[in-house]
């Protein structure tokens, strides 16, 4: 893989800056730096490496090398189904559909969106690692960011803890929800006998879920759902602790009979592209099988 780099001329404005200052406020953090440093990055201005002490002159051309980054050896490429919703040098956005791990397991060690992504890099002749932004559960579908180099994953992370990465989800879950949008604040844990359940519990972690009704069914509502928090099956756990769990997840409570998984649907993306310097938004309509609950109780 060729190394990501990044370039600048330096205007008035950072004239007389050390060059440490001036990386941090283009957000390459001190642990970057040291990466930089020990593991074949290189920091060069008017084409000759210099240092983080180097103070900068008007008209300076910096020039940033990250290190390379090598895929692990553990895990393969493999042609893995996915669309490719949006894809530039920076990161991808795409759609994963139901019954694909994010990553591999020990009950799924292959077939997931990261062998798929790196099979995707090695057909364009790249060598990559793979940084997932946002994880889904295995039988969840919908939208996903993943970043392509470590620094672009270490702002798509920044954005994360800051909330600014909104993220709007639809489900369709049993019964019918008297209200017309709602918010669940419940603190979720990991259930004491469980390794993979959670539950609501005093002693958890904060949890927030805001929830909006697009459609009353027969015996089922459709909604659009908001994570303000990202705790592991959070809408999965809010649902049902509300008395709603998600159709085909019989994990919380929910019954298969329509769908054989839950029904469960990332379907919109906003986030702000730290290189393109604007805020971008994707969307990702629902699958078949979602569809079909949806008309049989119409």
């Amino acid at each position: 893989m060729k190394s990501f780099q990044l370039n600048w001329v330096i205007d008035k404005e950072h004239e007389g800056m050390f060059l440490r200052e001036f990386l941090r406020k283009q957000q390459i953090s001190k642990a970057a730096l040291t990466d930089i440093k020990f593991h074949g990055g290189k920091i060069i201005v008017n084409g000759k490496e210099e240092n983080v002490r180097y103070v900068l002159k008007k008209e300076d051309v910096v020039v940033v090398i990250f290190p390379e980054e090598k895929p692990s050896e553990s895990m393969k490429p493999e042609k893995v189904p996915f669309e490719i919703v949006f894809e530039d040098e920076h990161c991808l956005v795409v759609n994963k559909p139901p019954y694909v791990s994010t990553i591999p397991s020990r009950e799924h060690p292959t077939g997931s969106l990261a062998n798929g992504l790196l099979y995707h890099f090695q057909q364009h002749g790249e060598e990559r690692t793979v940084h997932i932004v946002n994880r889904l559960d295995r039988d969840t579908s919908g939208i996903m960011l993943v970043a392509k180099h470590r620094f672009s994953h270490s702002l798509f992370s920044k954005e994360q803890q800051n909330g600014t990465i909104k993220r709007t989800y639809v489900a369709i879950v049993h019964g019918v929800l008297k209200q017309d949008h709602g918010t669940i604040q419940a603190p979720i844990s990991r259930k004491e006998d469980s390794i993979i359940e959670r539950t609501v519990r005093e002693d958890g972690q904060q949890a927030i879920t805001h929830f909006r009704v697009l459609k009353r069914l027969q015996k089922c509502t459709f909604v659009e759902l908001q994570l303000e928090t990202g705790r592991t099956h959070q809408i999965r756990v809010h649902m049902a602790h509300i008395g709603h769990p998600l159709c085909g997840d019989a994990l919380y409570g929910g019954e298969k009979t329509d769908i054989n998984r839950q029904a469960l649907h990332s379907y919109q993306i906003d986030f702000y592209h730290p290189f393109c310097k604007k805020t971008l938004s994707f969307t990702c309509p629902i699958p078949e099988d979602m569809k079909n609950v949806l008309n049989k109780h119409a």
